[in-house]
This record gives structure tokens, sequence and C-alpha cells, in this order.
């Protein structure tokens, strides 16, 4: 990897054949550069492309990885590719919701920091636990990749070749877990395993506030729906990101990725007011 600036934000999006992720991407970067202007994000994706809303465009340096439809399997690369000494990497269907440029000073205390747990809507740590039985089966740490911090060092080499070894051999690693019946990993798993190898007071903060993220899925958020925006009522307004009229502080993950698409011209009127 080459060093190109000293920290920056990282989205990984590779498209597949029914989701336009890099969509997703373009809006997050925007939500970023509405909050902080002069911070710098890099898309890590498949191919070359053209896309102004990036500082950096770099390509996964090792190739698509995944299998059919399944791009996790590229995650373990984002430590060779981003040109950042410290990185934010942040999932492509998310937006930030406020200027979170004073997370770096907390994520220093670590060379790595991957986010513990996740909050609802109203900004309350969730206590669900229906999507993470197989933590709690194997009691794995409550960590979400959705938000990770690394600055390059030993430590954090270390942490994404143990992330690489578990995606790469997956088969055998799944035997391992207590109900692990997944056929293909999820990032979330991976790290969680590569966190208790590596052990988990390395690479995560689990007592403060931060990083954190607002997570929409049905079951976080207490809702009848699988898509919260047919329950819940949302706006944008000056750049401040409400559900049910409550301000979102934390970076949302909206997780119906089609969201994006409602998202975009707004952000382009606002980035065009600014």
């Amino acid at each position: 990897m080459k060093i190109e600036a000293e920290q920056g934000y990282l989205i990984v999006a590779v498209n597949n054949d029914s989701t336009d992720y890099i969509a997703c991407a373009r809006v997050l970067a925007k939500s970023i550069h509405y909050w902080m202007p002069n911070a710098k994000v890099c898309l890590l994706t498949d191919k070359e492309i053209i896309e102004p809303a990036f500082d950096y465009i770099k390509i996964l340096p090792y190739g698509d990885q995944s299998t059919s439809n399944w791009k996790l399997n590229n995650d373990w690369q984002v430590f060779w590719a981003s040109p950042f000494r410290e990185t934010i990497k942040i999932e492509a269907d998310m937006i930030v919701t406020s200027d979170i440029s004073h997370w770096w000073d907390m994520l220093r205390h670590r060379d790595v920091v991957i986010t513990t747990g996740c909050r609802n809507f109203k900004n309350d740590i969730s206590d669900s636990r229906f999507y993470r039985k197989i933590f709690d089966l194997n009691q794995l740490p409550d960590v979400y990749n959705a938000i990770t911090y690394w600055r390059f060092s030993r430590i954090s080499k270390d942490f994404f070749t143990l992330v690489k070894k578990i995606f790469t051999n997956w088969d055998e690693y799944k035997k391992t877990l207590k109900g692990g019946n997944e056929e293909e990993a999820t990032t979330d798993v991976v790290y969680a395993l590569a966190a208790v190898i590596i052990g988990p007071e390395t690479v995560t903060l689990p007592s403060t506030s931060y990083p954190s993220l607002i997570h929409m899925k049905k079951r976080i958020n207490n809702i009848r729906v699988d898509d919260w925006r047919k329950q819940l009522v949302w706006e944008l307004v000056d750049g401040e990101f409400r559900i049910n009229t409550i301000s979102q502080r934390y970076p949302v993950h909206y997780n119906i990725k089609e969201f994006a698409q409602e998202l975009e011209p707004l952000y382009d009127k606002l980035m065009g007011s600014s």
C-alpha cells in the first residue's frame, strides 16, 4: 500500500446483479463531505470508474475474490487498498448525520477499533439479540464491522491477515461454531472470530459512546415491517436527518439499499446550496 493522505474514510462498493452499491457509496460520500468538507473519501471497488464524489478511487488489489453475488469475501483487502495512514471504513448503505471528526482522537487509543453494539432510531443502545444468535451461542464479541477504524501498524496488518485467513478458509472455521450453518462467511462473524483470536481488548472500545451506529433493521427498532420507511417518517432538513422527529446523531445504517435513490437528490441540493 502507498500512503497518500494521513486520514480518511473508506467505502467498499462492488455491485452485484441486484444492488447498486456504488450509488449507495456515492450518497455516503456526499453526506461525509457535507458535514466534513475537508474529509478525504476513498471508494474501493472492482473496476475503473469516474465518480467525482470520491477523492480517491482504488481497485481491489487482489481482484474480485467473491463467489457469485456474495461480495463480502473482498472485505479483507481494505487494509492493503487504503491510501490513508489512518482509516475509518464505513459500509456503503449508510449516511453520516453529524460531524464525527472528533472520533479520530478516541479511536487512536487502539491500532484497530471495531464498533461494539448498535442503536435504534431513538438513539438507545439496542438490546435485541434476534440477529445475534450465533454471537450469543459462541460468546463472540458483539462487533459490527459497519464502522471500523485502523491505523497502519503491525497489529492492524496481523488483524486483517487473520480476517483474510478466516474468509478464505471459511469451510474449516464454520465447523468451530455452534449453530454455524452459514454457507457463506458474513463480515461481522469473521471480525468477531478474528477479535477473539487476537484479543477483543486489542480491537474494541466497548465502554465508549462511539464509534456507534443507528441500525434500521426491523427487530432492532421494534417495528412491524422490514422496510422501516413504511412505518416511520423520515426527513432531511438542512443536513439534519430525523426519524419520527428524532435527530439521528450517529451514522445511520439505513439497510434498504434503494433508499439511496431518494437521498441523493436531497444531498445534491444541500451541497449546491452550502
